[in-house]
Formats: C-alpha cells, structure tokens, sequence
C-alpha cells in the first residue's frame, strides 16, 4: 500500500530545509534539524513498509509529526498522543545537541584536526552500542548514543574537504567496520594556501585536490598553534586562523564566498544521516526501529510487588487488574505497549521483566508467590529504582505493599530517578492490624507519601477487603493520551478555591482527592454544584476508598470549572483526562563557544538565576493548530505562580524564561486556545522540580568493557556554603564501583572526583546501566544529582557481514490480475568465519519467510508473496549486528509467463533486475 505523501517529497524537504552545522537553540537550522528530518523521512519510510506487510493503508491525513504517528499506528480505535513521540525523539537531539557542549574541545568528535581515524572509532562503537542496546531492549540508552554519533557523522562533511574533492555521495566508509578511512593527508603535508581576508572560497592546495587526500581545519580553542602549512577550522573562536595559513575550511554556515559548498555539505551529511539509521533498521528490523524511535502506544503496565506471606490478597489483585487490561483494551490505542515487572521482598528484590507481550506478562504475574517477610520492612526502594530505570519515561508505576521500606537510604536517589525520568508513582498501601501498629510510630512509613507528591503520584491507604476499588485509577491510568490538568497540595490544609479549565479536546475526566475527613463542592461552568456527600450527583459520581476520593465526571462541559476545599486537613487534588493536545519540556541552560546553543540541565536547575525551558507543544493536528498563551511555574504547596516569557522557536517548540522563580518546590502551568474546539485549554507536569545552589557535571561517552575498570570523572560546583560535601553514586545493576564519599568545596569554587566501576565478565554486551551521582551540601539543607545512562559493551572482532545469495526465482505474475498469482524467492544466506546468522527479517515485501535448511553459518530459505507485493528486501543479521541483505522486484508481464525453471545465478543477473548488497551495521 502506497502512501499519498511521496517518500522523495520527504527526501526533498530534508535537504532544503536545513542550512547550519550549528547546535540546538541557534538562528536558524541546526544539527538538529538534520538528524530531526532525516529521522522523520525514514520512520515515513518504515512505517510504510510495516502497512504495507499487515496489508494496511499508511495515509497520513496532514503533514504533522503526530499525524504520521497516528498513521503509522494503524487503525484501532483510541486517542493518539504524540507526546511519548515527541519524547523519544527529543532524547536523539538533546544528546547531538550536547556534542557542542560537553566535547567542544574533542577532535575527533567533530573530525578536526584531521582526526578521521579516531572519528570514525566513534562512529562504529557508537553504532555497534546502539544495536546491542536495542537487542537488550534499552532504548533510551540507544536514543541517546545515536544522537551523539549522528552529530559525528554530520560534522565529517562540513569540517573535512569531503565536498571540495568533488564527492557527490556519502563516504560509506564512516559506517562500515570492515573498511578502513582512505589517503588522509600526512602531518607534515601542508594542505591550505593562506588567505588573510578569511572569506576565500577554496583554500586548499593543488596536490590535495589533485591527489584526492582527505584533510580538516585544525580547531584552536586555547592556542593559535597548528602543524606548518594546515587548514584551519576558522571562525572568531579558531586562534588557529589567524596562523599563516589563515582562514578556514568549515562549512557550517552558510556564507556568499561558500554557499555552493555549505549546500553540498549539508545535502551529503542529511544522506549520511540517512545511510546510518538504514543501517540500524536493518540490523534491528522495522518492528524494533519503530520502538527505537518512540513510535508506539503511550500507555505502559509498571507494577512493583510485595512478595511476603502477607501480601497474598493484594497479588491476587495485581493480578485481576493487569489480566483486565491486558483484555479488555486489546486492539485498542489504550492497549499497553510495555509491561513491567519488578517483584520484591527482603532481601531480594527483582528482577526487571520487561516485555512487549500481553501473554508474558499474564505468565510471569501469575508465577508470583508468597515467602519471607521475617520482619517487616521490605526493600521497596530497590525494586523501584529497578522500574524507574527500565520503564519508558512518563510512565506510570503502581507499587503494591504492606510494609515500610528497609533501603530507605535510596530515597534521594530514587527522587533523582523520579525527576530524571519525569515517570509518576503511585502505592497501594494495605497494612494489616498488626503492621499498621508498627507503622504509626515508624517515621519511615512517610517516605512513600513523600516520594508519591514528588512525582505527582498518590498514596493510597486501603484495607485488604476493598483494594479492588483503589485498583481502579490503575485502569484510569492505562490508557492513551493521558494528561493532568491540574495538580496541588495542601499540608496544612487549608479552604481554597482551586479553579481549572476543560477544553472541548479532552474526555473521561476524574478527579482525585487524597486525605481524610475533607469536604469540598464542585462547580461547573454553568454554575451546578456538587458537595462530596453526594455520591450520583449531577457533575459526577464519586467513589470513596481508604483516604482517596474518585470522582469521575459524568460529561466534560467546556469553560471554568471549581473545587473549593472546605477544610484544614492535608490534601492533595489531580485532575486528569485523556486529550492529544500535551506539551513535554526540559530546563535547560545556555552554552558558549564555536556552535552556541542550549543544553538540557541534568539535574536540578541553578538558584540565582532565570529558569529556562525548552517546550514542545503537541496535538491531533500539529503545533499549528493550538496557539500557546502562557506559561508558568507554580508552588505546589503554595499560592505563588511565576508566568514566563515564551519565545517560538518553531515546529511546536517554544523557549520560556521564567525570571521570578519560586523558593520551594514547583510544577509547569501551561495555557492556550485549541483552535479546533476554539477552547481554551490547561496542563501541568506532575513531577515537582526546585533549584539549587550545587551543579554535578558528568560526561560519559565511551561504553564499559565487561571485566575492566571503567574511570567516569565529575564535577561539583557549589555557590552555597564552604564546607564538607557528601558523595553518594548508585547504580541499578549493583556493578561494584568506587567513589570519593566526600568532596571539600568553597562558595564558588569546585572539585573533582572520579566514579570507578568493573562489570563483572560475564555481563551481557548491550546491557544498560543507570549511574545515579548525588552532591549533599553541608547540613544536608541542600543536594542535586547526576543521572548517566551507561552501555556495556563486549570488544566485537567480527566486521564482515552475513553473504545473501539469491540462487533461484520462479512465479507466475500477471499485471491485470494480481492477486491470482504467486512468486517465490530462493537464498542462500552464509556467514563465513563469522559469528553466526542470528536472525533473518523481511524489511520491505509483504510477503513470508521460511527456513527451508537452518543452520548457524548457512541458512537455505524461501520467500513467498502475491503479485500484488512485487518488491522485497531481506536482512540478515549475524551476532554482533553485522547485516547482509537481498533486494529483487519482481516484474509484471501482460499476460506472459516470467519464469518457472530454475535459474543459475548468472542468468537471474542478466534477465531480472535485483540488487544484492551486503554490509555491515
């Protein structure tokens, strides 16, 4: 199935859109612009080729991001939110972004210096990390290694002389581990003639040119210094270009003296771009390129139980819940695309069942059985690092427990975790008599209602005999195009009117109140009012259980509504409903030097200074049709709001500066006009954030080697109190590793440390390891923290790829009647001394596969399809990501019979058309 929106239409877009080699935040296009393009073209490209093998239609219906997801989903009915998306994507660009940052000075991270070998290492460990992650099911961790790789990648064809030797196509040779770079100009041969003005349109010399030798400007950040007769970068921060000989080669940016260059460099880098993510897909397959690049449903299942003997009733229950929406939203958009399972108890905890499988899921809940439990504190917190740290970001995680947490020295971390991953969690408490005697004098009981207001989640205190109603908001929850309306708290309580806006887009709104002994009224737009004693009343109906108030409203009646909170008891009120208009962001900080930009802040904010936030605003229709109005951040405990000033920046993306920002803990407000509906409309994050006087800089770029030591530097600047500062790093894989357990800073100074960690021999290559760093001022009034995703990475030796042959074809296929006739297709797929065929997938072709003779070095298969799917191309993939594939297009005849008979090779090549190519990821 074709679809209306020509694949060269998108090709055409990437290349003439993009104009600047320059980091996220810039004037004009940047490096992200390329890789943004790039992605989007092939994953229109995937997507139809995934319709086209379930004999779907793929018509987006608009031009817009969350338009092609919704295509590229398919049919099944649901709302679709382009936020997990949107999300996804963001974690590729933020880290290409960051090379400018965090490798500003590093050659070969940008080819200067001639640094082509040492760029083009980068390169493939990057690639290579990216395939074993996504083997693991790591995702993000892959997201963010192909972000950095990508800027690598685009940097060769602006700062080398790619372009100026008159190449018309991408070097293939930066992807490929089996070929090495070519004829790189030696240190002493000088390659540029001197040019004072700077603006000379080709300064490199004859025999270069002449003898096709690759060069690049030398970069000259802290000196003016270069070897005699070489290129600069050149630029106002190169005092490299002010040494004879002077100028530069760059072409970032598009200037009158290199135009024609700069527009060939960026054509050929958007090309590579795209060379590389094939590459990818081919060795991970369509299904697992869609996930990389966050095309999937939003809703995740994320449960974390309590194993012990007395938690029986509340498993059963677990397992009622998770069966029910395992069936009742099958083939649905609300249908979960992940589930995950952590399971616990004391001392063990885990592990992380992480699957895409509804019937795996069923399978490993229903294995859960009761033991231990001697006395009772369980270890929660180390079951909840485990999902936070395997689940998706944003999602929504349901902790079932009966018990205080015994590792309750995680809970910063697992705070960091919360802000880190924006995820929301919430617990089922259900102690029994007995425990709920110990826990009232336990002040370690509180770190749950603690950790659930931080992340927007609630604590909900049920008996066991009517968990089954507290279960519900799971159900609420997972589901698709979920969004909070409005979040607060309240401790002390107090009487307050807490007001809140519905637009036309949003449906199945529920409101929750957490506390006890509270009493409010709602009111709607149109005036009609509704206390808490009435349990069916004309807004809605309300359901009470434990500490937890649910009211679900009975219709979404556009306008201004209210809940005002008639009493002094603590409480927390959330407002949710499902709409596709949502926004993600970042706080991020400014970054100088060759390519300005913005960076995202790992951590907590900076105090003293103005919050920045990157936002993406997202819905059915694309950014054009919702109009941003305002936003702000706002107290959670208080009555303070600081309203930003908002800077489009374009294609849904706003930059906001918020110069007033509130002392305590705050959320994002955001408003504005659905011009759909013509309503106006609010949302709010959950996760609470605050600033800090402490910053953690840590850049990890390189992955571990099973059984060696890997060395991770840091940094931690204080503008706080001199004094003793507390070091803390944690990982979720329990790698040993070494730290400083203190560091000595003065107001405005900073110090250094170094996190050493071994993974033991045995870990497998791809596996992800979350690194939590945290910094405790002086009396612990103060921290902030560092979260780095970290590969492990076993040394790969083997770089040829599987061989596939196409031995025989045979079919009868006619033009006027397609679906009458059959082709097949017959390969010989060899791997040599190689690692061994691991797996074989149709990446385009609608058609099936077999193994007709299956083997670890030599797989015999047969490819069969109707007429009507003329086109196939399969991938074979060897152990360590190294890809092979076959490609044929079977040709239509009017009525003549093609072929029957048995071909050799040789005759295949001269009578059909087909391309059999073979090369690594």
């Amino acid at each position: 199935m074709k679809s209306s929106v020509p694949f060269v239409v998108l090709i055409a877009l990437v290349v003439s859109r993009v104009q600047a080699f320059i980091s996220i935040g810039g004037s004009g296009n940047t490096h992200v612009t390329i890789t943004g393009h790039a992605v989007m073209a092939k994953i229109h490209e995937v997507c139809e080729a995934v319709a086209e093998s379930e004999g779907r239609d793929f018509k987006p219906t608009g031009p817009s991001v969350e338009e092609l997801l919704r295509a590229c989903l398919g049919t099944a009915t649901g709302k679709v939110s382009g936020a997990k998306f949107r999300t996804a994507l963001n974690q590729i660009y933020k880290q290409n972004g960051l090379v400018d940052q965090d490798f500003m000075s590093s050659a070969p991270h940008h080819f200067n210096n001639e640094a082509f070998s040492e760029g083009r290492n980068l390169i493939i460990q990057g690639t290579a990390a990216i395939k074993a992650n996504v083997r693991n099911d790591n995702f993000q961790s892959a997201r963010e290694t192909l972000g950095r790789v990508c800027h690598t990648l685009q940097d060769f064809y602006s700062h080398s002389n790619w372009v100026e030797l008159g190449n018309k196509s991408p070097y293939a040779n930066l992807i490929r581990p089996d070929l090495n770079i070519e004829k790189i100009a030696d240190t002493a041969m000088p390659t540029c003639s001197d040019c004072a003005s700077g603006t000379c349109p080709n300064q490199l010399l004859p025999a270069i040119l002449n003898g096709k030798y690759l060069t690049s400007g030398y970069m000259g950040l802290f000196s003016p210094e270069k070897p005699q007769g070489k290129c600069s970068h050149g630029g106002e921060t190169d005092l490299s270009s002010s040494q004879n000989p002077r100028g530069g080669i760059s072409k970032d940016e598009n200037h009158s003296y290199n135009a024609n260059l700069h527009n060939n460099a960026v054509n050929l880098a958007a090309e590579a771009t795209m060379e590389l993510l094939e590459d990818i897909r081919g060795a991970i397959g369509n299904t697992n390129y869609l996930q990389l690049m966050g095309v999937a449903r939003s809703a995740v299942l994320a449960f974390v139980i309590d194993t012990t003997g007395s938690m029986a009733d509340d498993i059963a229950e677990a397992k009622r819940v998770a069966f029910d929406i395992i069936d009742s939203k099958k083939g649905t958009q609300d249908e979960p695309s992940e589930y995950i399972l952590v399971p616990f108890n004391d001392p063990q905890f885990g592990p992380l069942i992480r699957t895409t499988d509804p019937d795996v899921m069923k399978s490993e809940i229903s294995k859960i059985t009761v033991h231990g439990g001697g006395d009772i504190p369980e270890m929660c917190l180390s079951a909840l690092q485990l999902a936070l740290t395997g689940a998706p970001s944003s999602s929504y995680i349901y902790v079932f427990t009966d018990a205080p947490a015994k590792d309750i020295h995680l809970k910063k971390t697992i705070i960091a975790l919360i802000r880190s991953t924006k995820s929301t969690v919430s617990f089922i408490l259900t102690a029994s008599s007995r425990k709920r005697r110990a826990l009232s004098a336990s002040s370690q009981f509180k770190v749950y209602y603690d950790m659930a207001l931080a992340s927007g989640g609630q604590a909900i205190e049920v008996s066991k005999s009517s968990i089954s109603q507290a279960t519900d908001i799971i159900v609420d929850t997972s589901t698709s195009a979920l969004v909070t309306i409005l979040q607060c708290s309240r401790d002390p309580g107090r009487v307050e009117n807490f007001p809140f806006l519905l637009d036309g887009s949003v449906s199945n709104t529920t409101i929750y109140i957490t506390g006890t002994g509270l009493t409010f009224n709602l009111h709607s737009p149109t005036g009609v009012t509704q206390s808490n004693t009435v349990v069916n009343g004309p807004l809605g109906t309300i359901q009470k259980v434990g500490n937890l108030q649910r009211i679900q409203l009975k219709s979404t009646e556009m306008g201004l509504w209210y809940i005002d909170m008639t009493t002094t008891q603590p409480y927390t009120i959330k407002v949710m409903g499902q709409s596709t208009i949502t926004f993600i962001y970042d706080f991020v900080e400014e970054f100088k030097g060759p390519h300005p930009g913005l960076a995202a802040i790992d951590g907590r904010p900076s105090t003293g200074s103005p919050a920045k936030l990157l936002l993406t605003l997202t819905g059915e229709k694309g950014p054009e049709a919702i109009e941003l109005q305002e936003v702000a951040l706002m107290e959670v405990s208080g009555v303070k709001v600081s309203i930003g000033t908002t800077e489009k920046i374009g294609n849904g993306d706003y930059l906001v500066t918020v110069n007033d920002v509130p002392k305590g803990e705050f959320v994002v407000m955001l408003k504005g006009k659905d011009k759909t509906f013509t309503s106006l409309f609010q949302r709010q994050t959950t996760t609470q954030m605050s600033q800090s006087k402490i910053t953690i800089k840590a850049i990890a770029d390189n992955s571990m080697l099973p059984g060696q030591v890997f060395k991770l530097n840091f940094t931690v600047t204080t503008n706080g109190t001199t004094g003793t500062y507390t070091i803390n790093a944690r990982n979720d894989k329990n790698i040993p590793m070494t730290h400083p357990s203190t560091l000595n800073l003065v107001s405005g100074g900073s110090a250094q440390g170094t996190v050493s960690l071994t993974p033991p021999g045995n870990t497998v290559s791809g596996t992800d390891v979350t690194l939590t760093i945290e910094a405790e001022g002086p009396g612990g009034s103060d921290s902030n923290y560092a979260v780095l995703r970290l590969s492990v990475l076993s040394k790969v030796t083997d770089f040829t790829p599987p061989k596939c042959e196409i031995v025989d074809v045979q079919g009868i296929c006619y033009s006027s009647s397609c679906s009458s006739s059959n082709w097949e297709m017959s390969v010989n797929i060899t791997d040599g001394n190689g690692t061994g065929v691991e797996s074989i997938s149709i990446q385009q072709g609608s058609g099936n596969f077999r193994k007709v003779e299956d083997g670890v070095i030599m797989v015999m298969g047969l490819y069969e399809a109707s007429c009507c799917s003329t086109s196939v191309t399969l991938s074979a993939v060897d152990k360590v990501g190294n890809v092979g594939r076959c490609s044929y297009t079977m040709k239509s005849s009017a009525g003549s019979r093609l072929i029957s008979m048995s071909l050799p090779l040789w005759a295949s090549l001269l009578l059909y058309s087909f391309l059999c190519d073979a090369f690594p990821l």
